[in-house]
């Protein structure tokens, strides 16, 4: 029931593929163990499909205790202003600690968020644990209060929260169990007599003056965030339906307007729709390049041009896999590439062009993922070029096949690309235009060094150059 429970409501609200609902099958199964074992509640949450939300996809509570949750959770949408630890594990991959954590039902609790990740190393869903904080028991000559007698306004304006509150941006409206306004702050005051036209509106229906909050007022949950856009404002609305015993009081509302940030992110959009244009015109001047000088070639030449005009094309095609590989990601204005991905785009289409030759390719990342600007990773992708292109060219003359090998290594802070073969080797390395772009490329750009290794058989070139703020390193 809890595997099918789970695969249900993944295959319903989320993108996650037949495989990583497994996973998440297998850990929902075993989710009441670690629940009585660690005697904390236990939640395993999945992004939604295309949302900045998540939802609840399993729970377990642990055998005998007081229950925190009076209802199941399954099926709940969670928002990250609620459980920001949530969020940071999806996005950073990373373990998250909140104390005194705030859920959604209004429970204060230490939380534990760890991410769940498939076999590509990708956040599928986090695993929550939670326990609720219990207040140390007053002492000594300490006064206990059993009962609050003060409404919530009148806390809020006898106490320096009603100095705060008339500070904030946020708008802050409170209403009684009959929806009337009985307190707001200067930026709540303005707003329902901006969206009412209504100046005298203290201890009236909060409802007739403002009916696009009826959506809010109607929804059972004491915790609930809705947004929501009218008169061509972009507003977050927040309640938070305050009990006592168990009986309806006041309704606290916190309203923030949005409408500036998401008019920023309409502009970021358009941005990022143009740099994508871009990439995709620069991609597309390359490949008219390439095609004018295929052209060239089939229309012949001198048969000692034609390998220039070869070694070109590739210097091209290395140029444009850049872009190729930028265009495929999500966000068009994220232009980090993984040059390890990089160099086998490059490297595989190089070795599968030689007809003549029968060539392994070996790629060994040493578990490195190296990312880079799309500027360096131009000046590295046309490194890798004539490094290939030297060994294809040079290495294996009055040979049938051979073994080119490239190496990723990162230590003290320096990545080093190693590009060796197995072929005739080179005794006295002459400049060529080849080295001459490699020398070049590495010293400028990538503010490095370029050096051929001595070794008995076949060639031995050595990149390196440092970490940065432009070359970031993760562990794969």
């Amino acid at each position: 029931m809890v595997k099918e429970t789970v695969k249900q409501l993944c295959k319903q609200h989320t993108e996650l593929t037949d495989q990583d609902v497994q996973i998440l099958q297998e850990m929902a199964f075993s989710l009441q163990t670690y629940a009585d074992l660690s005697d904390s509640y236990m939640f395993i949450d999945c992004k939604l499909k295309p949302s900045n939300q998540a939802i609840v996809v399993a729970e377990a509570f642990p055998v005998g205790s007081t229950p925190l949750y009076n209802n199941s959770v399954i099926g709940k949408i969670v928002f990250e202003s609620f459980e920001p630890g949530v969020f940071y594990s999806y996005r950073n991959g990373k373990k998250s600690i909140i104390r005194q954590a705030m859920t959604q039902e209004g429970i204060v609790v230490d939380q534990t968020v760890v991410p769940i990740k498939n076999t590509n190393h990708q956040v599928i869903g986090v695993l929550i644990s939670e326990k609720q904080v219990v207040s140390p028991t007053p002492t000594g000559n300490v006064q206990k209060f059993s009962v609050v007698t003060e409404t919530a306004e009148d806390q809020m304006t006898n106490s320096g929260l009603g100095v705060v509150s008339d500070l904030l941006m946020e708008m802050l409206i409170l209403t009684d169990e009959s929806n009337r306004l009985v307190y707001a702050n200067p930026s709540g005051l303005r707003l329902i007599s901006e969206m009412s036209e209504k100046d005298d509106v203290l201890n009236r229906d909060l409802l007739e003056l403002l009916p696009f909050l009826r959506t809010v007022y109607e929804q059972e949950d004491d915790v609930f965030v809705f947004e929501l856009t009218i008169q061509r404002k972009n507003l977050i609305v927040k309640k938070i339906r305050m009990r006592e015993k168990n009986k309806s009081q006041e309704t606290l509302l916190i309203i923030q307007d949005i409408t500036e940030l998401r008019t920023k992110e309409k502009e970021l959009m358009m941005k990022s729709v143009v740099i994508k244009e871009i990439h995709h015109r620069v991609k597309n001047n390359l490949q008219t390049v390439a095609s004018l000088i295929r052209l060239q070639m089939r229309k012949g030449m001198p048969a000692e041009s034609r390998s220039s005009f070869e070694e070109t094309l590739n210097r091209i095609y290395s140029i444009s896999s850049v872009y190729e590989i930028i265009l495929t990601k999500e966000h068009a204005d994220d232009d980090d590439v993984n040059i390890i991905n990089l160099t086998r785009k490059i490297c595989s289409t190089m070795v599968l062009n030689e007809y003549n030759l029968k060539v392994d390719l070996i790629i060994e990342p040493n578990n490195n993922k190296i990312v880079t600007t799309s500027k360096k990773a131009v000046s590295i992708a046309l490194i890798v070029n004539e490094l290939i292109q030297n060994s294809l060219k040079h290495a294996f003359q009055g040979k049938e096949e051979g073994i080119i090998d490239v190496e990723f290594t990162v230590e003290n802070d320096f990545v080093e690309i190693h590009v060796s073969d197995n072929g005739v080797g080179m005794k006295n390395p002459q400049t060529s235009l080849g080295t001459e772009i490699i020398h070049n490329l590495v010293t400028n750009d990538l503010n490095g060094e370029f050096l051929y290794v001595p070794r008995e058989i076949g060639t031995h070139a050595v990149v390196n150059f440092p970490v940065g703020a432009e070359v970031e390193i993760f562990d794969e």
